[in-house]
């Protein structure tokens, strides 16, 4: 769901500052980037199940502790492995737009079942949108639903575009569990909602075309299931079946979620480009990698979105490969090679380096 606000690009002399600068893209780094991953390029599934299920079952658990504990520190604690966990779980959802089903048979309906429906982010939300991110034409354009030119915005939207994803649990609740069904019955609804609330996104300006075929299909299976658990879970807390501090402790742990997804998509990009087709090398190095030694993306940037700068190389490679992809490319290209141009340290660096860029505007 799109949670982001009408967020202010400035002016056109304010944008007019930023020199743009036409980069080439840099053959030996794309050639490399192919031949040297063609033996790691296949996913393996035994991997893929038995970290979805071990986060998933590690968030679950420690959910039902923050709801029983009675001890306040104790019951903040077990929240925050909910958290961290359920975001390790959730962010499979980006995986699943990019594999070939058949190579990880049952997966998209697994997590589905134990992961998207309960946290009402289907993946359908993110299938036919994700990729529009990923086309060479439309990256860093009006028409990418995941890119806007924070870099050059006013300060202000900087902190807005982060805590509006606060919002984001209740959002989605009202989606389905309103939303859905009434627009079932008033065609014009259900084209809103289509177009403008069915899509991870944080581009207020894009509106997704309807599903066909197999996707239609599927998001429409989706979507019921969505509807029904969360109508079901209102149903409960307004019966007294399950207590309204449950709920509450549910919502509060998938507002942190959010909240630390909003962060990693903040740096996930520099946000520099102001709508203008890019080549590839350019896409790559707007795109950001936090590789080794940094412990703590394994938290924040989980299921291999450290190295998403790579990704947008490799869009195809699966998460547990990047790790020796990047060891393999960082050895082979040498120290003139824009691939290392991508690679930051830290989270705390990124956001002062965006957010400089906003202040420099002024």
């Amino acid at each position: 769901m799109d949670t982001a606000l009408s967020l202010d690009r400035g002016t056109a002399d304010e944008a007019a500052r930023v020199p743009r600068v036409v980069i080439a893209d840099d053959r030996p780094m794309l050639k490399a980037a192919a031949e040297l991953t063609r033996d790691i390029i296949a996913p393996k599934p035994w991997i893929y199940w038995t970290d979805m299920l071990l986060s998933a079952g590690l968030g679950y658990a420690a959910l039902v502790g923050a709801i029983v504990e009675p001890s306040v520190p104790l019951a903040l604690a077990f929240g925050l492995v909910a958290m961290f966990a359920l975001y390790r779980a959730s962010m499979f959802i980006h995986e699943i737009t990019h594999l070939k089903h058949s190579q990880v048979p049952g997966f998209r309906l697994g997590w589905n079942l134990v992961v998207g429906i309960p946290l009402m982010v289907p993946s359908f939300m993110y299938e036919g949108v994700h990729n529009l991110h990923h086309a060479r034409t439309r990256y860093g354009t009006a028409e990418d639903p995941e890119y806007l030119p924070l870099a050059l915005m006013k300060p202000w939207t900087l902190p807005a575009f982060i805590f509006v994803s606060l919002l984001a649990p209740i959002a989605l609740l009202f989606r389905y569990a309103v939303l859905a069904p009434l627009s079932m019955l008033i065609p014009p609804l259900r084209r809103v909602v289509v177009a403008k609330y069915s899509g991870l996104q944080i581009n207020p300006s894009f509106e997704r075309r309807p599903p066909e075929g197999e996707l239609r299909r599927w998001w429409l299976w989706l979507e019921a299931c969505a509807s029904l658990w969360s109508i079901s879970l209102l149903t409960l807390v307004a019966t007294g079946v399950v207590p309204l501090r449950a709920l509450l402790i549910f919502l509060g742990v998938a507002a942190g979620l959010t909240l630390i997804n909003q962060i990693r998509t903040l740096v996930a990009h520099l946000w520099e480009n102001e709508g203008e087709p890019m080549t590839v090398t350019a896409q790559y190095l707007d795109t950001v990698n936090v590789p080794p030694p940094g412990f703590l993306p394994l938290l924040w940037a989980p299921v291999g979105l450290r190295y998403h700068a790579l990704h947008h190389l490799i869009p195809s490679l699966p998460y547990h490969s990047l790790t020796e992809a990047h060891r393999r490319l960082v050895a082979a290209l040498g120290p003139d090679s824009p691939y290392h141009r991508a690679n930051y340290r830290s989270l705390t660096g990124l956001m002062f380096k965006i957010g400089s860029s906003t202040i420099k505007l002024r």
